[in-house]
This record gives structure tokens, sequence and C-alpha cells, in this order.
């Protein structure tokens, strides 16, 4: 029986396999390292990094859902800084791609971390444009095309010829509009997408169940969205999508390539079961030897319109 090709080339990213993980469901690597082969991951979009270390929001900070989680937990990390001294070395035992995943309060910031984080040993910066622009009011910055255009293209300036990944955030009007200018101001790629806004309530307490009410939603329940805008955006922009967004099984993997993904990520279910990488990775191959698919390409934006 042949081998099918898992190879994806997202712009100049290229990654053994289209199976990577979501920033922040996963850490740096290190924490699921004993549970599964990280060589088998195509691509770690570690866990969000500031400029300086972070503490996070105040708990609780996390709530299950009906097929899902809502999470708000304030981009808790270390700081860059500690990330490349001990962090990056840590993921260079392993063949996989390393994914910064960038955040900021103002462009000022965001162009800082870009620029720190471009010159070390990464393979591709993610930029979490679902941040609220202090100097906007704390408006999202990825809400508005103007502003996603303006971010990108400071970032895009700042951080050099470094692989740059624009990750999409759901909570806007007309994705199309966003994937678009993402594009034009210099993304390689996108990803998409980022989580919903939601929120539980304590029906006792009368209570917000997180300590700050409102936070994003995750899991199963979001996949139908965003699978929708995977395949919006795929419609209108040429460069690669990884698509995100309640993948648990090889069969929504799947879903997100028909949709015009060209690489997916898997999130959530890291916590649910923390081999679930590899599962989907296993099952994929299956899939395409069974359905003599001889590349991953065979199947991206193959949905029948």
């Amino acid at each position: 029986m042949f081998k099918p090709d898992l190879k994806v080339d997202l712009n100049g990213l290229v990654m053994n396999n289209p199976i990577t993980v979501a920033s922040g469901t996963f850490g740096f690597g290190r924490e699921y390292g004993e549970y599964v082969d990280l060589n088998k991951i195509g691509g770690i979009m570690v866990k969000g990094l500031t400029l300086k270390p972070r503490m996070g929001n105040p708990s609780p900070r996390v709530a299950e859902t009906p097929m899902g989680m809502l999470n708000s937990v304030g981009l808790q990390n270390p700081g860059i800084e500690y990330f490349m001294e001990h962090e990056i070395p840590f993921l260079r035992q392993y063949d996989t791609k390393i994914i910064a995943n960038i955040n900021g309060t103002n462009i000022e910031e965001y162009c800082e971390i870009a620029e720190i984080t471009s010159k070390a040993d990464v393979d591709s910066l993610e930029l979490n444009i679902s941040c609220p622009n202090v100097k906007a009011g704390g408006l999202a910055f990825g809400t508005d095309p103007q502003m996603v255009h303006k971010i990108t293209k400071a970032v895009r300036k700042a951080s050099g010829d470094k692989h740059l990944i624009v990750k999409l955030s759901p909570n806007v009007k007309d994705i199309k509009e966003i994937a678009i200018a993402a594009e034009e101001a210099g993304a390689d790629c996108l990803s998409m997408i980022n989580t919903l806004t939601g929120m539980v309530i304590d029906i006792h307490s009368r209570k917000p169940i997180l300590a700050r009410g409102i936070g994003g939603l995750s899991g199963p329940a979001v996949k139908p969205v965003a699978v929708r805008m995977v395949y919006e955006a795929a419609g209108v922009v040429n460069i690669p999508i990884i698509g995100m967004g309640g993948i648990s099984k090889y069969e929504d993997a799947v879903e997100f390539l028909l949709a015009g993904a060209d690489a997916i990520s898997i999130g959530t279910a890291n916590f649910v079961d923390p081999t679930i990488c590899e599962k989907v990775l296993n099952d994929l191959t299956l899939y395409m030897e069974s359905n003599n698919i001889k590349s991953i390409k065979e199947l991206v934006g193959q949905v029948i319109r």
C-alpha cells in the first residue's frame, strides 16, 4: 500500500504533516511530552507570549460548557525572554516547527515583541489580533479591517522576512474583509478561528462563573462556525489557512481541509485526551490510504460548491 504524502507548505513554512496544536492549549510542549511524541506534530503554536511575564486573570478563569469550555486565562506566561532562553532549546530537540504566538496592548508593543521574536530560533510568528487595543478603548485589534491591515503591516515590517501567521477573531461582522486585510498587509498565512465570546452564569449565586464575566468559547460547539469562516476566507484569499475550532477527530480535520484549510490545529481536545494529535494523524493517514488520496493537497478546498 502507498504511503500518503502528509507534508504541507504554508507559504514557506514546511511541516511534516498538517497537524498543529493551538496556542494556549499545549503549553510550551514539554507539558505534553510524556503523553505524545512531539515529533509527530507538524507544528507547535506555543502559549501566548508577551514582552514581560504576566500572571493572567484572577480565578475562576475556566468553565465547562456543553460541548466545550469557556476560558479567561488572560495570557499567563513567563515572558518572551524566558521563552527564548528555556523553552526554545527544549523544543529544538524535536522534529516539529516552533510557532511563537505574540501579543501586545498597542501596535508599538506588538512590533517590539515581533522584532525580538523574529531574531529568535523560531520558525514562524503567530500574530494574535484578538487582544484589546488599550489606545482604542479596549476594542480588539482583529474586529476592524482597517486596524487589521494597520497592525499586520506594522508587524510585517518589524519581523523582517520571518514567516508571519495572522490569527483571526470570529467576533466580526464579515470574516472575508478581515482575511483580505491581513493578506494585503503582508501575512504569509492565516490561522482561524480564535475563540467566540461567551458567558456562563451560576443560577444560585446569580453571578458569572468566570471572575471577569466574559470569556472565550472553544471546543466542538464552535466547529460549524469555524468551518463556515474557513470556507468563506478560503474563497477570497490566496494565502494558506490553518483551520481550527472544535477539532477532536480525523473527520473534523478532513472537514476543515475540504472547506479550504491547508493545515489544522487541535486545541481544547488536548485537555480531554493528551494523545489526540497522534490519534488524529494516524486516522487521517488511514483515511487517505483507504480512499486512495496520495497527498494532503488533494483534499484542500475540495468541498463541492
